[in-house]
């Protein structure tokens, strides 16, 4: 296998890889959010059926915007990844292989070893690929061509990176 392919200096790239990297890392807050939010009412709502309930409405209030604030923490990530990314569009490109991932920005290059992957999650524009626990990079799937992204997808999901759907 050996896929190459070349990133536009196009302004909206780097914003479309910060947000797909926030939002991977990010997720877990808006799950937090709406559970301390349902608990939150939840509380609330017997709280005011409780003829002392009123003590506690302001703890069951903090729950509320806790989980609210929770919640828009991730878009609020997101938002302002895309709007600082911007001017960071550069020429670079992609070089693909059975052992490596290669990736050139500029001047700047680094790769990252298949070994090193613990999976690959699909979002509609990439493959978001992590090292660890955390995403370390993002493969474009819509500036491959179709042969060569069934030919990745095929191969990570035989390495068993990424689950077939």
């Amino acid at each position: 296998m050996q896929i190459r392919f070349a990133v536009p200096a196009d302004p909206a790239y780097p914003a479309r890889v910060a947000a797909a990297l926030a939002a991977a890392r990010l997720r877990r807050f808006g799950y937090i959010g709406a559970a301390l939010a349902a608990i939150g009412v939840v509380g609330w709502v017997a709280s005011q059926a409780s003829e002392r309930g009123g003590r506690f409405a302001s703890l069951w209030t903090a729950f509320i915007v806790a989980g609210v604030l929770s919640m828009l923490y991730a878009p609020w990530v997101r938002w302002r990844a895309r709007r600082r990314s911007g001017g960071y569009a550069v020429e670079g490109g992609y070089d693909i292989d059975e052992t490596n991932i290669m990736m050139r920005s500029g001047s700047e290059s680094g790769g990252i070893a298949w070994d090193g992957v613990e999976r690959v999650t699909e979002t509609p524009d990439f493959w978001i690929v992590y090292v660890g626990r955390m995403p370390a990079t993002v493969i474009p799937r819509w500036l491959m061509s179709t042969e060569d992204a069934g030919t990745l997808r095929a191969f990570m999901i035989g390495r068993g990176l990424l689950g077939d759907r």
